[in-house]
């Protein structure tokens, strides 16, 4: 697809104060500050919302345009979208289009059946456009666009899986593990074609989303959103947490690579005290511009624990992109380079989120 220029709105339905969050996500971007950091406040609205409709099965949970768009209206509704908090859900169909692999569904996430493979063969796991998972998920996205309109809500690119985790959940995370050892070049070849399919997969439904109109075809949506003032990619590799330096660099940095052609922006959502051995390889990526920490549940939650990394991180020239309890957002901001910080947070009412951002021009 090659670099586009981004036509954001300058409206949002669920958001009367977007253009001056825009303004401020568009100095994060380039490392300024306008008058504050950025900090995204979600807290309830308090408005009076009926029943929900429950799906027929777990399958339609995540994939029946009518329910996830009931799903969605009711998410906006409810939420107060303070600061740089931005009105979006998350479509977590994108899961399914998973290189010809078979989704499981729960009430709870999407996940996949395993296969065996042969490894004399070219790879089995390519995109397949005609897939009833495809058009499934076609459909509910195409759905999720007529309710956002143009600009009501950010849609952004979909929730799609990179292709090092979606192989290590097709194969099996052992038999995946292996084959990086004992098939390496085989193993290598199918995340580079796999790679390849997911990204074309990924620009052909943002270019889907232009051609009917809507403003926010690209970013994050639902969890940890994020805007920019130019596409950007983003992605992850949670199986690098069982991986040496020396295997990421080989077998997940070039679909990295891949991605940094694409747009020359990718934010990173980095899983995990184990998966932190790869940050000088990260830190070291020109066309890495965010990385976005979730610790694992045997760490402290993101906040002062973890103040060292957020620094490395800055002193790298990156954005630190974190959820943080309410009550951890002032020592941030004391702490590190509120220019190249964006939080995420919750209060219990908008008078409390209000105030926060009141405040927060005062704690830097």
């Amino acid at each position: 697809m090659g670099r586009v220029e981004a036509q954001a709105a300058k409206s949002m339905k669920y958001k009367p104060d977007w253009q001056e969050a825009q303004s401020r996500l568009t100095a994060l971007w380039h490392h300024e500050l306008i008058d504050r950091p950025c900090i995204a406040v979600r807290a309830p609205s308090g408005k009076a919302l009926g029943d929900l409709p429950q799906p027929v099965n777990d399958e339609a949970r995540w994939l029946d345009p009518a329910f996830r768009t009931a799903c969605a209206e009711r998410e906006l509704e409810s939420t107060w979208w303070g600061g740089e908090a931005l009105p979006s859900v998350l479509t977590m169909a994108g899961w399914v289009l998973c290189l010809g692999g078979t989704p499981l569904f729960s009430a709870d996430t999407i996940w996949f059946d395993t296969q065996t493979v042969d490894f004399d063969k070219s790879t089995p796991f390519r995109h397949d456009p005609e897939s009833p998972w495809t058009h499934m998920y076609r459909a509910c996205l195409l759905a999720m666009c007529e309710m956002a309109g143009q600009d009501d809500f950010l849609i952004g690119s979909p929730s799609g899986l990179p292709a090092n985790d979606l192989l290590s959940m097709l194969m099996g995370t052992e038999a995946f593990l292996l084959a990086l050892m004992e098939h390496p070049d085989w193993t290598a070849e199918a995340l580079r074609v796999g790679a390849k399919d997911q990204l074309k997969t990924r620009q052909e439904f943002r270019a889907l989303l232009r051609e009917r109109g809507h403003a926010y075809w690209y970013g994050n949506a639902g969890w940890m959103p994020f805007w920019a003032p130019e596409p950007f990619n983003s992605t992850q590799s949670d199986v690098s947490c069982m991986m040496s330096p020396e295997v990421f660099d080989r077998f997940v940095v070039p679909e990295l690579e891949l991605h940094g052609e694409e747009y020359g922006a990718l934010w990173y959502h980095l899983d995990g005290v184990d998966a932190t051995q790869h940050l000088p390889r990260l830190l070291s990526l020109p066309f890495l511009r965010v990385l976005q920490y979730t610790p694992a549940p045997c760490e402290p939650p993101n906040g002062p624990g973890h103040i060292e990394m957020y620094r490395l991180i800055q002193s790298a020239g990156k954005i630190v992109h974190i959820d943080v309890p309410r009550q951890q957002v002032e020592p941030l901001l004391r702490q590190l380079d509120p220019s190249l910080l964006m939080l995420q947070t919750h209060c219990e009412t908008i008078a409390e989120g209000e105030a926060l951002l009141e405040q927060a021009g005062q704690m830097i």
